[in-house]
């Protein structure tokens, strides 16, 4: 049985992917999006509209969950630390805002909740996004909603901050300082997480579930980068850093706005975003390969 769901931080990457999934399963989409220029092209999707508001603001808030069934929680940034371990754009965005969601739904009556958080969030995770978004997974199994919690690797697509960054940073060096080359990865395809979690909304057994979402293999960050030069034909030489020289770049491009990586970032990094052996994905759904998906959108 579908009904009406609302996205908060429908606009981003996998927002997108799962406003799509869910409108052509049937469900009646709500994208939420501080800038409605962002999600202009979801407008013509089937049973998809798209609300400005500020899922910060309790008015707003209100607002945007009022009339919905149930709710998907896809906010989360990599840069928040301003410098600091735990800094305070994390926890704004990965705590705060799951607390503010959890309470609006309470007042709203809607008690279904599907969580994106990250693989290795944890207490005692190296960096403030992984332990920010574990902070935020308590806050919500605390709270009187039935959740369920997706804990993707990092996902990958076309338009993604990934590989696509590379492929980017790769056109104009002849050499690339690669920080943190043997940081392990198990990425997941975007289509298979909005798969993954269009299915959770639907399936009352998964409530109170949690979910480990990685692909098919794991590679080092040497490796994926060599692999995105070779799949556009570029001869590039990869200069992997050490561990005191990638803390260093990470430092130094701190202060870069905009910047590709930070001291959050190389911290993370040093927690392998990989699914234990044997994982696969749930609901019998295949996860598909870098190789199968990636050529289509970056080969050269």
């Amino acid at each position: 049985m579908f009904g009406r769901v609302v996205l908060i931080g429908g606009s981003g990457f996998l927002g997108r992917r799962l406003a799509a999934e869910l409108s052509q399963r049937g469900w009646a989409v709500r994208v939420a999006t501080r800038r409605r220029e962002r999600a202009k092209s979801l407008t013509v999707l089937p049973g998809v509209e798209v609300v400005e508001g500020d899922a910060y603001a309790p008015d707003d808030l209100r607002r945007l969950l009022a009339g919905q069934e149930a709710v998907v929680n896809l906010v989360g940034i990599l840069r928040g630390g301003n410098g600091r371990p735990y800094g305070p754009g994390f926890r704004r965005a990965h705590v705060e805002l799951p607390e503010k969601i959890a309470a609006a739904m309470a007042a709203a009556g809607i008690r279904r909740l599907v969580h994106v958080s990250a693989l290795q969030a944890g207490a005692a995770a190296p960096s403030g996004y992984l332990r920010s978004k574990h902070a935020g997974e308590a806050v919500l199994r605390a709270a009187p909603v039935d959740l369920t919690i997706l804990r993707p690797s990092v996902i990958f697509g076309a338009g993604d901050s990934f590989l696509t960054l590379f492929a980017r940073l790769l056109r104009p060096l002849p050499v690339l300082p690669l920080a943190c080359p043997e940081a392990r990865f198990q990425p997941v395809w975007v289509g298979d997480v909005a798969a993954v979690c269009a299915e959770a909304l639907a399936r009352s057994a998964s409530i109170g579930e949690s979910y480990d979402l990685c692909g098919p293999r794991r590679y080092s960050l040497r490796e994926l980068v060599a692999w995105v030069a070779r799949l556009q034909r570029r001869r590039r030489l990869i200069l992997p850093l050490g561990e005191r020289l990638s803390w260093l770049q990470a430092a130094v491009m701190e202060c870069v706005p905009g910047s590709p990586l930070c001291l959050d970032n190389f911290y993370s990094m040093q927690a392998a975003s990989v699914c234990a052996d044997g994982c696969a994905l749930p609901f019998g759904r295949r996860a598909h390969a870098l190789e199968e998906i990636v050529p289509a959108y970056l080969a050269a």
